[in-house]
C-alpha cells in the first residue's frame, strides 16, 4: 500500500449536486431557487442583519463603554479591617479568606490605607497604597508584595 492506492472508504463521500442540468435531474430550470424574487437572481440576497428596511437591531441599541482585556480586578481590604488580627501575625491570602475579608479570589488583593493600625503585622498582598504601606511600617509591621 502506498499513496497512489489510497481511496476514501465506501459511502464516505457524496457526488456533487449538478444544478441546472434538465428537469429530469430534479434541479433543472430554476436550479432550486424558486421563481423570481431577490434570492433567485445572481448576486441576490440580503446582507446579514438586514431586517427588510426596518432599523436593524445593531443600530437600535446604544453603543456604550469599552472593556479593556488587560484590566485586573483587585479585592480591596482597608487597614481598619486588619485590626481583628493578633499582633505579630502574618496576614496572607489564606488568612484574609478565613476571616471573610475577601470573597471569591479575583486577580489579586490590594491593601488600602483607610483607618488606623495599632499592631505590628506582616502583610502579604499583591498591591499596597502608599498610605497603607506607610501606616503598616509606622506601626512596626512589614509589607511583602506577592
Amino acid at each position: 500500500m502506498d499513496l497512489s492506492n489510497l481511496q476514501p472508504s465506501y459511502g464516505s463521500t457524496h457526488s456533487k449536486k449538478r444544478i441546472g442540468r434538465g428537469h429530469g435531474s430534479g434541479t433543472g430550470k430554476t436550479s432550486g431557487r424558486g421563481h423570481k424574487g431577490q434570492n433567485s437572481r445572481s448576486g441576490g440576497g440580503v446582507k446579514p442583519g438586514f431586517e427588510g428596511g426596518q432599523m436593524p437591531l445593531q443600530r437600535r441599541l446604544p453603543k456604550r463603554g469599552f472593556t479593556p482585556l488587560s484590566r485586573k480586578v483587585y479585592d480591596l481590604v482597608n487597614l481598619r479591617d486588619l485590626e481583628l488580627f493578633d499582633a505579630g501575625s502574618v496576614i496572607d491570602l489564606e488568612a484574609l479568606g478565613k476571616s471573610g475579608l475577601i470573597g471569591q479570589f479575583k486577580d489579586g488583593v490590594k491593601i488600602l490605607g483607610d483607618g488606623e493600625l495599632s499592631k505590628a503585622l506582616t502583610v502579604k498582598a499583591h498591591k499596597f497604597s502608599k498610605s497603607a504601606q506607610a501606616k503598616i511600617e509606622a506601626a512596626g509591621g512589614t509589607v511583602e508584595v506577592i
